[in-house]
């Protein structure tokens, strides 16, 4: 290792052999630690999924809708931003028909509820509540299918109506489920 001086020449210092070899020696235990940490904990990915390495493609069948009311384009944008999501977080390729991973759905509710009762027993807020059915199949580990309801919900103040509101809570609310959705077939949490 070299040092210049304020004489503008350059000095040398020596490095002891020992000090580079115990560096290098702590760098490999570093790694060789990780990967064991890393490996030993099974299926791991760091976007969270645990999903098999033999599983490579997925579906997404377009979801329906089963219930009155709510905007005609909701099941569309529900299928689009599942199928987004798995692309962004996982490697899986997406496939019309036939994938390892399979998901379905059907939005099987859109009501507004009253939230937040005052004292006069009218609402503080009215909330809308969107419900949607998902049936999981994985083609590799049939225990990890499911059939189960997703529901999230937004609030919004009671003088208002819904169509004034439904543009801003949709996109959260769709976020939501997408996420509720990817962690239950996705990160088997």
């Amino acid at each position: 290792m070299s040092k210049m001086n304020f004489s503008g020449k350059i000095v040398l210092k020596k490095i002891s052999t020992s000090s580079l070899a115990t560096k290098r020696l702590m760098s490999l235990f570093f790694i060789l630690n990780v990967s064991f940490l890393v490996s030993s904990c099974g299926v791991y990915s760091f976007t969270g999924t645990s999903l098999s390495p033999d599983i490579k493609t997925f579906t997404i069948i377009n979801f329906n809708m089963a219930t009155a009311g709510g905007p005609s384009d909701l099941p569309q944008k529900l299928t689009e931003q599942v199928k987004e999501y798995f692309q962004k977080n996982t490697s899986l390729t997406l496939q019309q028909n036939g994938g390892d991973l399979l998901i379905e759905g059907t939005i099987t509710g859109y009501d507004v509820l009253a939230a937040a009762p005052t004292a006069n027993d009218q609402a503080g807020l009215n909330r809308l509540n969107v419900t949607v059915q998902v049936r999981f199949t994985n083609a590799k580990d049939e225990t990890k299918n499911f059939d189960q309801s997703f529901t999230y919900y937004a609030d919004f103040p009671q003088d208002q109506t819904l169509n004034q509101n439904e543009s801003r809570l949709l996109p959260t609310i769709r976020e939501n489920l997408v996420q509720q959705i990817f962690n239950k077939s996705a990160a088997d949490w």
